[in-house]
Order: C-alpha cells, then sequence, then structure tokens
C-alpha cells in the first residue's frame, strides 16, 4: 500500500508540473529572467505548493503516525553545513542553466525531446555517480559526505 500511495503522490504531482506548464524549461527560464520577458506563473506554482504544504504540516499536529509507515520522517536537523550550501547552488545552477530540475525532469522525459532526454541521462548519472565512495572521496566535501554516510550506517 506505501507503494501504491507513493506512485499515486507522484502521478499527482507529475499532472501538476505538466498542468502548470513547469515541464517547459522555456517557461522556467522567462521566470528567471527577470529584466527580459519575465513570466510570472512560475511564482503562483510555488505560492501554491507552498500553501498546500504549510496546511499538510498544519495537520500533522492530530496525527500520531502515517497511514503508511511507522513514523513522520520530519527534519531534526538545525546546522549548516558544506552540503547545505552546495547541494542548493548546484541545484540553482542547474535549473538556471537549462529550465529543468529532477521533478520536471522525470515528467518532461515522456515528451522526449532530445534536450530533456540529455539532460534526464545526465542527472540518473550524477545521482549514481554521487552515491559512489570513490567519488565522493576525490570531490570537495568528498570527505563530510562520507563521514556522514558512516555516522547514518
Amino acid at each position: 500500500m506505501k507503494l501504491l500511495s507513493a506512485f499515486c503522490i507522484g502521478l499527482l504531482f507529475s499532472f501538476g508540473l505538466i498542468i502548470s506548464g513547469m515541464i517547459n524549461p522555456a517557461k522556467v527560464l522567462a521566470f528567471l529572467d527577470v529584466l527580459g520577458a519575465w513570466d510570472a506563473s512560475l511564482a503562483f506554482v510555488m505560492g501554491g505548493a507552498v500553501l498546500v504544504t504549510s496546511i499538510g504540516y498544519r495537520s500533522l499536529d492530530n496525527q500520531v503516525k502515517p497511514l503508511f509507515a511507522s513514523g513522520f520522517s520530519i527534519p531534526t536537523r538545525t546546522d549548516i553545513d558544506g552540503n547545505l550550501i552546495a547541494g542548493p547552488a548546484l541545484f540553482g545552477i542547474g535549473w538556471g542553466l537549462v529550465g529543468l530540475c529532477p521533478g520536471p525532469a522525470f515528467a518532461a522525459v515522456s515528451s522526449s525531446p532530445k534536450s530533456v532526454l540529455a539532460f534526464f541521462l545526465a542527472m540518473l548519472l550524477g545521482m549514481y555517480l554521487a552515491r559512489m565512495p570513490w567519488i565522493n572521496s576525490k570531490l570537495p566535501l568528498g570527505s563530510v559526505i562520507n563521514y556522514r554516510r558512516k555516522i547514518h550506517e
């Protein structure tokens, strides 16, 4: 049941991305072009996501556990480390250059224009390589990543 609910949530998210046009890299890049032909529609999509998320978090106060899990996975860390700075920076650079991020890329790959497919395959390769201990040790933050893995294993 947990897998089915995750699939349904992912499907709903994909439909939302498709309906809002967020799988179109040009639309995202137009939002980032504040000095040119700015398209504010992404701000409304983000605002809607924040609203839904805030309502969801408010509803957690009355529940002991989720329907399909043994407990909630709510972040408890409050410190700022190199990964917290580098991860969003890399995400933002990639998003700004290409106009796609992982969620919309998964939804857009079904339409499979060559540019989206190339980004999608490169993203999957990057996700795979990021989990490889031998490559993490060579990255500037690799020692931090490997240290955190040892703690959690």
